[in-house]
This record gives structure tokens, C-alpha cells and sequence, in this order.
């Protein structure tokens, strides 16, 4: 396992900036998701690790040595892409090892990588087998085996479960995480999917125009976003924003006006340096709004404009005068279409951003 190191790393294709002064610390062993929204750059910081595209400025440092002019066969890095990339004529056997014969890696330590990589991914009975009776799954897993046979520094996965149905989806994650734990090797992993970065990852890396808005522990980005973009991109369904003013201005509260209600909503957080009337915006996760009144919570009413239930869960939207307000209920919790309804916005579990959308640091810590 190896450390990664961004120092100020840029990368540009002609005029286009795709990567901006990227600082970032990967630890040895960890496992770090980029996510971000399509052409966010978070694919091109994965390639730039590898050695598939050029920095433009900066240095990458993989195990404390400078790799921006090393090969990619000699960073020690394996990667795994969406595509599973096997050749079809080939057994899963001789997939797996072709890679070490080119490398001419003595036969008897070849075949020992591929035998061991086979029962870490319980595919010893998968051997013998072309690349066309298997499933989308069990592709995937023998493109991870191959990767795994070159006993890499450094794992590299682009979107690996994107061609697998939701299923297979979870079952690889499980698998991965598994893999993970078992190697203690570093990880690297792109996706698009907040629950597998929520789930899979040691360090989420958010990304967005090629700017690392924020990096931290899932729950810390859950918890303590530290701008508008961050909050309403980890949650699922994402953060409530109501446009309010600053009315208030306390040593750890704040008391924000919104259209429709007389008096401002409480929310705790520290807003020094925050002129009273100033626009800001109110944050609060579908989770964290109580259907009816609430003890340390502001009542907004409204009216239900569309229910989704979900099983576990039921997603009520609400039209309210302040704005219109996602909430995750019980599933058991009876609504219908068009009836009246109350929320209660607790004080504890609100967030507020500046105008700028940077965030006012709420009181406590992320793990209250």
C-alpha cells in the first residue's frame, strides 16, 4: 500500500482547465471515492494517478516519490474500468495470467497470483470457463482478479459496477468493501453514486468544475458540508434549500426569515460576521423534518403535492409559502394528495449558507 499526494496539480487539454490546483492527501491503505457531477474531472484525477494523461502543472507523488514522469507500468498501479475488458477467445485463467506472462513473471509465481486471486473473489470454479458464459458480475470480478495478480501499491476503479443491474450493483460493493478489508491495499474508486461512496468510502472526495470542493469522512460531508454545493450533492434525496434573510445573530444561533412565517426559524450555528438582512439560504435534509409540531422546531404549513412510497419510506413533497419541502417520512405515515400539512424544522438539525453558498459552522461535532 502507498500514499497519494496532489501538490497544487492542474491538468488542461488546450485552453480547457479540467483539473484546478488539486491539494490532496490520500493514506496508505485507505479507500477514497471521487464523486461529482458528470465532467466534474473526477475520471481525469483517476487517469492522471495512472499515468493515462499528462499533469500540466504540479506534482503527483505515489509513495513519497514524484511519478509525473514515470510510466504507468512502473507507478505500481492497477486499474479496473467500466468496461470489463477481457478477451473473449481466452479462458478466465488465461486472462488473469496474461498479463504476468508479458510482465515474464516466473510461471509457478503466475499461476500461484492467479490461484490466490481466484479464492479471494471465490472464483475457483470460474477457471476454466470463456468470458461468454459468464455473468455481468462475474466479468467484473475476473477484470478485479487480473487486476489483483499484479500486486499493486495502488488499486484504480473508474466506475467498475455501472453496466450491472441495481443487484449485482450491491453484491460487487459488498465485495469490493470485502476486497478492501482482506488486501489492506489503497484503494481509489470513481463513481457517480453517492451510496456507494457513502458506503465504500474511508475519504470522499467531492468534486465539481475540476475544484475539490471538499474532502472528509462520509459522515462529516453528511453532517458538515462545507458549502451549498457539497450539501445538496451528498444526500439522498438532497438537502431542502429555502431562500430566507439573517435576522438574528447569536453566539451559536442564528434566527433566519422566511416568506410566510412571522417569526424567524432558530437554526444553531455561528453566524459572527453576518450582517443582520443579508440573503442566505436555509438547508435541511428531508430526514430531519418532523411531521407535526416538534419541541426546539419551527412549524412551516403547507399542502402535499405528490407522495412516493418507497417501503421503507415515504418521500412527501410540500408547497409551503417559504418554498417546497422534501420530506422523508415513516412508511407507515398516512398522507394524501392535496391535504393540509404541518413540519417542524428543528433548530439542531438546520444549516445555513451565505450568499457566497459557503456554510455557517454549526455547533457540535459531525458524529452528535
Amino acid at each position: 500500500m502507498a500514499a497519494i499526494t496532489f501538490e497544487d496539480v492542474c491538468k488542461a487539454f488546450g485552453a480547457t482547465q479540467v483539473i484546478r490546483h488539486v491539494d490532496l492527501e490520500i493514506a496508505p491503505g485507505s479507500f477514497t471515492v471521487f464523486v461529482g457531477p458528470s465532467g466534474c474531472g473526477k475520471s481525469t484525477l483517476l487517469r492522471l494517478i495512472a499515468g493515462l494523461e499528462d499533469i500540466t502543472a504540479g506534482t503527483l507523488r505515489i509513495d513519497g516519490c514524484a511519478v509525473n514522469d514515470v510510466a504507468p507500468a512502473r507507478r505500481g498501479v492497477a486499474m479496473v474500468f467500466q468496461s470489463y475488458a477481457l478477451y473473449p477467445h481466452m479462458s478466465v485463467y488465461q486472462n488473469m495470467i496474461f498479463g504476468l506472462k508479458l510482465a515474464k513473471t516466473d510461471r509457478a509465481e503466475a499461476d500461484r497470483r492467479v490461484r490466490e486471486a481466484a479464492r479471494i473473489l471465490q472464483m475457483d470454479h470460474l477457471l476454466e470457463r470463456k468470458p461468454k458464459e459468464l455473468s455481468g458480475g462475474q466479468r467484473q470480478r475476473v477484470a478485479i482478479g487480473r487486476a489483483i495478480t499484479r500486486d499493486p501499491k495502488v488499486f484504480l476503479f473508474d466506475e467498475p459496477l455501472s453496466n450491472l443491474d441495481a443487484a449485482l450493483r450491491v453484491q460487487m460493493r459488498l465485495e469490493i468493501a470485502k476486497l478492501h478489508r482482506e488486501l489492506g491495499a489503497t484503494m481509489v474508486y470513481v463513481t457517480h453514486d453517492q451510496v456507494e461512496a457513502m458506503t465504500l468510502a474511508e475519504q470522499i472526495v467531492v468534486l465539481n468544475a475540476g475544484v475539490v470542493e471538499q474532502a472528509g469522512a462520509p459522515l462529516e460531508l453528511y453532517h458538515r458540508p462545507q458549502n451549498r454545493f457539497v450539501a445538496g450533492f451528498i444526500g439522498s434525496p438532497q438537502m431542502n434549500f429555502l431562500p430566507g434573510t439573517l435576522a438574528e445573530v447569536g453566539t451559536n444561533s442564528a434566527g433566519i426569515a422566511l416568506a410566510g412565517r412571522d417569526t424567524p426559524v432558530a437554526a444553531e450555528v455561528a453566524a459572527q460576521g453576518q450582517a443582520p438582512g443579508s440573503a442566505v439560504t436555509l438547508g435541511i435534509r428531508p430526514e430531519h423534518i418532523v411531521v407535526g409540531d416538534a419541541a426546539n422546531a419551527a412549524q412551516v404549513d403547507g399542502r402535499i403535492a405528490i407522495v412516493e412510497r418507497l417501503g421503507s419510506d415515504t418521500l412527501v413533497h410540500v408547497a409551503t409559502a417559504a418554498g417546497d419541502l422534501v420530506v422523508a417520512a415513516g412508511a407507515g405515515t398516512r398522507v394524501r394528495i392535496g391535504d393540509g400539512i404541518r413540519l417542524s424544522l428543528p433548530a439542531d438539525a438546520c444549516h445555513v449558507f451565505a450568499g457566497d453558498g459557503r456554510a455557517l459552522p454549526r455547533r457540535g461535532s459531525f458524529d452528535d
